[in-house]
């Protein structure tokens, strides 16, 4: 699996992918392999594989946020923005002091052009991690429609 990691670092997720197929089958649905397999898709930009991968997780680890976060994410980059909105609202509910929930949140909300609610989870984010959220909202592509009608919406 360190192999695997190691080729996705390089930015090489064709030959992770080949490297992770030597894992004994056994393991290939142990949580750790499955996350790693979901950022080999999503690297590789294949996000209907990505989003099955990611689905699973979330069926199979109802208590940690990660299946769900990924497959909102993969369902945001297949074009299903209001999809992954839906599927990240329980789990703002569900994990609370999770800053990439919210954060998430905010993107999907700005690219559906609900860029009030987007204002709203991005502040949510804010309170949990500040200094990340910040540094990452700032650059994020997803965010850009709430900076652009935050920049032209004229001071009261």
């Amino acid at each position: 699996m360190k192999r695997a990691e190691g080729w996705l670092e390089l930015r090489l997720p064709l030959e992770a992918n080949e490297e992770l197929e030597e894992i004994q089958p056994t393991m290939r649905a142990h949580p750790a392999v499955l996350l790693l397999r979901y950022s080999i898709y999503a690297a590789a930009k294949k996000w209907d594989m990505a989003l099955e991968v990611a689905s699973f997780l979330h069926q199979q680890m109802p208590d940690d946020p990660c299946g769900g976060v990924q497959a909102a994410i993969a369902l945001l980059r297949l074009g299903r923005p209001q999809e992954a909105k839906a599927l990240s609202l329980p789990l703002a509910e569900k994990f609370p002091n999770n800053p990439t929930i919210p954060y998430n949140l905010a993107c999907y909300c700005a690219q559906l052009g609900e860029m009030q609610e987007a204002q709203e989870w991005f502040r949510a984010a804010m309170a949990l991690d500040p200094n990340n959220v910040r540094q990452k909202g700032i650059e994020d592509p997803d965010l850009e429609p709430m900076w652009r009608q935050l920049s032209e919406t004229p001071p009261k």
